[in-house]
């Protein structure tokens, strides 16, 4: 079933979980998503960075349309840091049911502006839209590279900016970063800053980043108002660590006798993300949603 972000995070906050979005750029990723998120009846995100949809090309996400809206698990089609209008038009045009619009690294005026004009558009048709304030650290392009420091969401701000904007969730600056963290970095999610957060604003929020933290610290910010955490380098490195140990054994192999053990092992990883956000069996609570459909489709 496709609903937008609004829809899905509504009964999430209600019952206080969170929901996995995983990123996605080919087939054996979304199988795992959703093969496994339906084996676990847990509600999901499927999130496409621009680099990624540059990558898949528009055509792709007619199937995976197809999959997940004939799903009895509630999915979304989601955007992630889109970078330009163009993006978010082009993500609306591939029926996407959420985008997300990233003006972070902008000054105040033009990430309020950016944002207020995406709601504007999307809105039109039913789109949810997530913004971004503060910024969320790096840890480069290497597993064992230097983190960049990302930038705390003032509460304050928070608040101001959903007012001027009208964005439906708000991605947050709490100390995570995005990636793996190398080995000699203790991540350090600020729930102190989180809860200020909360008390000011009345829309989900968003910890992007989620990879690599601690377990009993994103529980712990699924318990403090957290209902969407963005995963991607976890499942993934899993799934490619299988592929080079069956390729170090093996040379020449067909996809379908290379992937399918790939597969499995980024599936665990997606359970137990489920699990921890608590999302498990949580499909059920949908049930009396009805789906979600653009007003041009």
């Amino acid at each position: 079933m496709l609903l937008n972000m609004s829809q899905l995070l509504e009964v999430a906050r209600k019952n206080k979980f969170a929901v996995g979005a995983y990123n996605i750029s080919n087939l054996e990723l979304v199988r795992i998503v959703v093969e496994q998120c339906e084996a676990d009846k847990a509600p999901a995100i499927i999130e496409v960075h621009p680099t990624e949809v540059a990558y898949c090309k528009d055509d792709f996400f007619a199937y995976i349309l197809q999959r997940i809206k004939n799903s009895p698990v509630p999915f979304v089609l989601h955007l992630d840091h889109g970078d330009s209008i163009d993006s978010v038009v082009r993500a609306i045009h591939n029926g996407f049911s959420s985008v997300m619009i990233d003006g972070s690294l902008l000054p105040w005026d033009e990430n309020v502006e950016i944002s207020r004009k995406t709601v504007e558009i999307c809105h039109r048709v039913g789109v949810s839209v997530e913004g971004e304030l503060g910024t969320i650290g790096s840890t480069g392009t290497t597993i064992e590279g230097h983190v960049q420091e990302g930038i705390y969401t003032d509460p304050a701000d928070a608040k101001k900016f959903v007012e001027e904007t009208g964005v439906d969730t708000l991605a947050i600056g709490i100390g995570t970063a995005h990636g793996i963290y190398p080995s000699d970095v203790e991540p350090k999610i600020r729930i102190d800053i989180l809860k200020d957060i909360v008390d000011t604003t009345d829309i989900p929020l968003v910890l992007h980043g989620g990879s690599s933290n601690p377990d009993e610290q994103i529980a712990e910010a699924v318990e403090n108002g957290i209902a969407k955490v963005n995963i991607s380098s976890d499942y993934k490195y899993a799934f490619f660590k299988k592929a080079r140990e069956i390729l170090s054994e093996q040379e020449g192999w067909d996809p379908n006798n290379l992937f399918p053990a790939c597969i499995e092992e980024a599936k665990k990883v997606v359970h137990h993300k489920n699990s921890l956000f608590n999302s498990v069996g949580k499909a059920d609570l949908y049930k009396g949603v009805s789906p979600w459909r653009a007003e041009f489709l």
